[in-house]
């Protein structure tokens, strides 16, 4: 039997590689729950992003299981207006209620507060986050500057700066000057053994 090609939607077009993003990450049923029970939640700005987005991705377009690969989930949002730990701490905590028995952890970030907590354990002046969208667009790859969330009628809302392309690429490549090259490399290293299809650039 041939194996599934991770380049098969490589060029097709943004709209039928968001279908496949879509279908892919709803029919993992800890995605889908996570983005159900958020939307209710009432966050600024929210959306799931990072691993819970590109890895059943990755998945369907290798003939996997949903779920694999998948250790937590990335909540975020964004609330400019609000930078204090005590602001983000209670989203924390309403999302410990929400998300209480969930099988992997589900970690709530007030993505306008990384730049304070990123410039104080790297020394490294980042510029201000406002939205959502400039959040993921300063990822590690242009394939993980995704996120997804349910509008106001639970319909699925794709943030994608920088297109779907490179996350259908079968190559999946740092973003230079971004990507931090060890803890980069350790992540290509875990992921080349979890799905050896695709090819992952070192930096």
């Amino acid at each position: 039997m041939t194996a599934p090609d991770p380049k098969r939607l490589s060029g097709a077009g943004f709209e039928a590689q968001r279908a496949f993003l879509i279908d892919a990450v709803l029919a993992e049923p800890g995605a889908r729950a996570v983005l159900s029970r958020a939307a209710a939640m009432g966050m600024p700005d929210w959306a799931l992003m990072a691993g819970a987005i590109y890895k059943p991705v990755w998945n369907a377009l290798t003939g996997r299981d949903p779920a694999f690969g998948i250790n937590d989930y990335d909540l975020a949002y964004c609330d400019p207006d609000d930078l204090s730990w005590e602001g983000e701490d209670v989203w924390i905590k309403r999302g410990e209620a929400v998300f209480g028995g969930f099988p992997r952890e589900v970690e709530i970030r007030n993505q306008a507060r990384v730049p304070i907590w990123f410039s104080e354990k790297f020394g490294v002046e980042r510029a201000p986050i406002r939205s959502t969208e400039e959040a993921v667009s300063q990822f590690a790859s242009k394939s993980h500057a995704i996120g997804l969330r349910l509008d106001g009628k639970g319909q699925p809302e794709l943030i994608a700066p920088y297109g779907l392309e490179e996350l259908f690429s079968g190559t999946i490549r740092p973003l230079p000057g971004i990507a931090d090259p060890a803890g980069w490399n350790r992540k290509c290293a875990e992921n080349r053994a979890n799905w050896p299809e695709i090819v992952f650039e070192a930096v």
